[in-house]
């Protein structure tokens, strides 16, 4: 790849952190004079917290992609680039198209806001996946993605033809969104470990040669960085379902236009023991808990696990920032099992 074509990524990833950087403190200001606020679970007194990050971070994506297509085309020959062709460009926007309007219902939901104010009450259950299925139409109707498929595991080429763009794409669109939602409730653990497998798969579809699906992680990876300030421990603004859909979607996006189907799924095992978990307690189980004595502590008597934060909130020893640590450690294990699996 062209040297200046990194450097002007790099430069745009930048642009990226600074956006997104400058978004969340206006954000943050912004969502407290409208009173989009909820209660920080797991804080002692439960103090109230700005919600819907993902809006702030949406923006610093849409800002790379914005720039991003307006030099490739009009300043290519300065930049030492060449020109996008109308495939890529096609592919970029339908991409974006896909994480505007997960976040736009991610959103939705965040403003139905409880009396308590404890959580968002909006969507129902059944009402997400359903909504959720129109981010997969921009890329349903331009075919991206490549149908021929390498299923994970057991090496076997399968070409799905017709089935790939009207079947798959919307099913991993509306399950890899709503997977990521249901391992959250920590602060800076959503995003954090979005950093984690975000990061690793931009390197990963670069070294593969898979430049636009390397570009789409790289530019939430920059603005995920950007927000992180805002949102690990103590969070200034928590993420709601518009960060949580943004990167569930970003994750099938990479997938679908990368043809790294195989690496996305490994990398995306832990929500995928999530979703087993949530489903034997009828998706009714929450990932939060309780401040107490210095730790989060599980709420209620029940020791059954039914979300991978039980592992620590039973203990009821770990501190809310050591449980978000610890959870961007698993990631990184199963981003590294990517590599030689």
């Amino acid at each position: 790849m062209d040297y200046w074509l990194i450097i002007n990524i790099a430069l745009l990833g930048l642009l990226c952190f600074v956006t997104v950087w400058f978004l969340s403190g206006w954000l943050i200001r912004f969502l407290k004079r409208i009173q989009l606020v909820v209660h920080d679970q797991n804080k002692a007194g439960k103090p109230l917290v700005p919600i819907s990050g993902g809006l702030a971070v949406l923006g610093g994506v849409v800002v790379g992609f914005m720039v991003y297509v307006f030099y490739r085309t009009f300043f290519s020959y300065f930049t030492g680039c060449d020109a996008l062709s109308y495939v890529e460009i096609m592919l970029l926007f339908a991409a974006l198209l896909s994480l505007f309007i997960v976040v736009i219902i991610g959103f939705l939901d965040d403003l139905a806001i409880n009396r308590d104010r404890l959580e968002s009450g909006g969507l129902k259950q059944w009402q997400k996946p359903l909504l959720t299925l129109a981010a997969a139409i921009p890329l349903m109707v331009i075919g991206a993605g490549f149908s021929e498929m390498n299923i994970p595991f057991i090496n076997i080429t399968i070409n799905f033809g017709l089935f790939y763009p009207l079947l798959l794409i919307p099913l991993a669109v509306v399950f890899s969104s709503n997977m990521v939602n249901m391992l959250a409730g920590i602060n800076g653990m959503e995003a954090g470990m979005g950093l984690v497998y975000m990061g690793m798969l931009a390197v990963y579809a670069f070294v593969n040669n898979r430049i636009l699906a390397s570009l789409i992680a790289f530019l939430i990876f920059c603005s995920l960085l950007g927000y992180w300030k805002f949102n690990k421990y103590p969070a200034k603004i928590l993420p709601g379902d518009s960060l949580t859909y943004l990167l569930g979607g970003g994750l099938a996006i990479v997938a679908i236009i990368g043809n790294i189907e195989k690496a996305v799924l490994i990398v995306s095992i832990p929500f995928i023991i999530e979703f087993f978990l949530k489903f034997r307690s009828g998706f009714q189980a929450d990932s939060f808990g309780h401040f107490k004595d210095g730790a989060v502590c599980r709420i209620g008597d029940d020791k059954r696990i039914y979300s991978l934060t039980h592992l620590f909130l039973n203990k009821g020893k770990f501190s809310e920032k050591e449980i978000a640590y610890k959870f961007m450690m698993i990631e990184l294990v199963f981003c590294l099992l990517m590599w030689v699996i």
